[in-house]
């Protein structure tokens, strides 16, 4: 959070390839689930990074008009999705919840009253089989309020997280564990007691504290970002803030290691939730574009995919 209450909620995206960009979706667009082909409209416009499926929208991350933000992120080992879904529930492929709660809910409250409603379904017995995705999702608003959807267990549950950082990691407690050997907690963190608007969870002081280790594994990630974000000035106002929300992700992202791995950053993005602007940087452009969601774009009717180049963008000198 900046020092004029202006609240950003940044990622990396690790995967494979680049399949993925900038994308607006209007109000009322039409799309329809791979679980059971219903169709659903859309309540909100909103902008945000993803892809185009057969018969819908695959967000990845975005913010809708009202300020809310979500993003979705691998969660290996730790789903647990039903094969079936009855008719009183909102039965979607996992991979389509971050669409829904955009296109639905105006806040993380918003979603908290109606996320017992919804189902996280395998394809097994979906019109299009999809396998099993597996994944969690970070939800944000302009309250300050910051909170995870692990799908460990249905109905889903929202779990808040003051900390403001979420890895790949499995079990946000059990990280937040590990993280105790980095931080000195405030007394506030650790009695659950925290605000929305307070923008460090730990004392300041470090003496005694492990320092984080260089490792790209989820953990060694997610310790690393907690560790520097307690750490960093407090920026004070949007500009600020995107700025040192991209050199923290600096510290986290992934390079490309095809001798030791597959997946590397393929793009980093970052959503400002007042006022509705959205920085996007591939992987080898090394400059982000950016991209507002404004009223006259409430009038649209049609989704918009943006060319973004994934090249080197830079800024060339003349004597």
């Amino acid at each position: 959070m900046g020092a004029d209450g202006s609240h950003v909620l940044s990622r990396t995206m690790d995967w494979h390839r680049l399949v993925a960009g900038p994308v607006f979706v209007p109000r009322n667009f039409r799309w329809q689930s791979d679980f059971d082909g219903i169709s659903r409209t859309n309540r909100f416009a909103m902008l945000g990074t993803g892809r185009k499926r057969d018969f819908e929208i695959d967000i990845s991350d975005g913010v809708n008009e009202c300020g809310l933000s979500v993003q979705k992120l691998t969660f290996k080992n730790g789903a647990q999705l039903l094969d079936e879904c009855d008719n009183d529930h909102i039965c979607l492929a996992p991979f389509e919840l971050p669409l829904y709660l955009l296109a639905n809910f105006s806040s993380v409250a918003d979603i908290e009253t109606h996320i017992e409603e919804i189902r996280l379904l395998s394809g097994k017995n979906a019109v299009k089989d999809y396998g099993y995705p597996e994944l969690h999702y970070v939800a944000a608003d302009k309250t300050g309020r910051i909170v995870i959807i692990e799908p460990n267990r249905q109905p889903l549950k929202l779990q808040d997280n003051p900390l403001g950082v979420v890895t790949n990691a499995y079990d946000f407690k059990q990280q937040l564990k590990k993280l105790a050997g980095y931080l000195n907690f405030t007394p506030e963190f650790i009695n659950q007691n925290i605000s929305n608007d307070v923008s460090k969870i730990s004392t300041g002081s470090f003496a005694g504290k492990k320092v984080p280790s260089s490792s790209y594994t989820p953990s060694g990630r997610f310790i690393r970002a907690a560790y520097y974000k307690e750490r960093v000035d407090q920026p004070q106002n949007e500009e600020a803030n995107i700025i040192s929300s991209f050199h923290l992700l600096d510290s986290v992202s992934v390079p490309k290691s095809s001798a030791y791995q597959k997946t590397y950053s393929v793009y980093r993005s970052s959503f400002c939730l007042e006022s509705l602007r959205y920085y996007f940087e591939p992987y080898n452009r090394i400059s982000p574009v950016s991209l507002q969601l404004t009223r006259k774009m409430l009038d649209f009717e049609k989704p918009h995919f943006f060319i973004v180049k994934n090249e080197l963008s830079e800024q060339k000198l003349k004597i």
